[in-house]
């Protein structure tokens, strides 16, 4: 069929809706437009594209796998013949403007704001640099602002989009500074330490803000972000916060003490070579003092356990950590004034850390098993060494040959010389 030219019917009529009689809802306005078929594609690809550029209607979009509907609406505005089988169809914004004006007395922005703001990106974006610059202006203030912790911190929220996702939050980022600035606290309840430092006892029950501390406070320790309960106490009480007082707990054997019940649970426990378990509520019940010269540190129950098989009340003194120490554990440490104190941990990179910390925290306390001449006998098929490689101060050789032969020791594999060493101390 053809025109009085002999030429194809133009199918410009069919560009529109509401130039094809349907028997149907003719609609309105321009608002119509985004519900049908036709041009619903179009206008979201649209919009897309003016909000990537800012504004500009001198691009151009596509259609991938267009329908016939969408096929009859770009040749009604371009008045160029498309072929059902195109794969792909392309038409300027300016066209598509340049229609609707001539259609509907309004151009492409107006229909599209009909339905919803356009966001200008470009503007966006410049506007989040910006916020993100006065973020990191906070942060540079902060009181651990020349640590390598704190530049790793913050580089990793730079290059994962955190810092970006806080800009447009609105959270306070301010409060994550203040936070840090007050860490590590004295072995403080955290709704108190919240109270003290954010005026709100809630502030770090949950929410970005709390992530937040806790993701800066695992960079700090060279710790794995949290996965249990457990772990995350850990973590809190690794820089002095407590987040409760009955989970923090410290697991003895034989280790007498003065001051109220707890001292006498204590003196009780040790005379009858039984372990036990106490908790930080427990020991701030009243002043104690353990009552003995010497105590032995280990990391696994693996150890106190066995020495309570082998030795029972002959043991000396031995306090197990379980891995990080809880506020516990340096709650009771901090009760053997004037005791000397031998530490021990796994020798992995974690462990070796955590032996360095507990020399530092007390003076006077020496490594208990820690050198060269202990791993080196039992490092030959121990697991592989993960995490990040540490110095070893008190035995220099140690950290080397770690390195280098890349095996991890657990103090499991010490069992026969530890428990000989408590044997002997118990003797004296």
């Amino acid at each position: 069929m053809t025109d009085g030219r002999g030429e194809p019917p133009s199918d410009r009529s069919a560009a529109h809706p509401s130039l094809v009689p349907t028997g149907r809802h003719r609609p309105d306005g321009p608002a119509d437009l985004v519900d049908q078929p036709g041009w619903r594609r179009l206008l979201a690809a649209a919009r897309r594209s003016i909000e990537r550029t800012g504004g500009r209607l001198d691009t151009t979009v596509t259609l991938s796998t267009p329908t016939d509907g969408e096929r009859l609406v770009i040749i009604g505005i371009t008045g160029t013949h498309r072929s059902a089988a195109a794969a792909r169809l392309s038409v300027r914004l300016s066209e598509v403007d340049e229609h609707l004006r001539a259609a509907h007395g309004v151009g492409l922005i107006e229909v599209l704001t009909t339905t919803a703001p356009l966001r200008n990106r470009p503007s966006d974006l410049k506007r989040e640099a910006v916020a993100r610059d006065a973020v990191l202006a906070v942060a540079k203030d902060g009181r651990h602002a020349n640590t390598a912790w704190y530049a790793e911190w913050l580089d990793g929220l730079r290059r994962d989009g955190t810092l970006t996702r806080v800009v447009r939050t609105g959270l306070p980022f301010e409060d994550v500074i203040r936070v840090l600035d007050a860490l590590p606290a004295a072995d403080e309840p955290i709704p108190v330490f919240a109270d003290r430092v954010l005026e709100d006892t809630k502030a770090l029950t949950d929410g970005p803000l709390r992530g937040l501390v806790l993701r800066a406070v695992a960079t700090w320790q060279q710790a794995a972000l949290p996965v249990d309960g457990e772990r995350e106490r850990a973590l809190w009480e690794s820089v002095g916060l407590v987040p409760d007082d009955l989970a923090s707990q410290v697991l003895v054997l034989n280790v007498p003490a003065t001051g109220g019940l707890v001292g006498r649970w204590l003196t009780e426990a040790a005379q009858a070579g039984l372990p036990m378990r106490v908790t930080l509520h427990q020991l701030r019940l009243a002043p104690l003092a353990l009552t003995c010269g010497e105590v032995y540190v280990c990391e696994n129950p693996a150890v106190l356990r066995a020495a309570t098989t082998a030795l029972g009340a002959k043991a000396p003194p031995l306090i197990c950590t379980e891995g990080v120490p809880s506020v516990a554990v340096h709650t009771l440490l901090r009760a053997a004034r004037g005791a000397g104190i031998r530490w021990r941990n796994d020798f992995d990179w974690a462990g070796v850390r955590l032996t360095a910390a507990a020399l530092q925290r007390y003076p006077g306390a020496v490594p208990w098993r820690m050198a060269a001449a202990d791993y080196l006998p039992a490092a030959g098929t121990g697991t592989a060494l993960l995490g990040t490689p540490t110095q070893t101060p008190w035995d220099e050789s140690l950290g080397e040959a770690m390195r280098r032969t890349g095996r991890a020791v657990m103090e499991e594999r010490l069992l026969d010389r530890l428990i000989a060493d408590l044997r002997a101390a118990g003797a004296r």
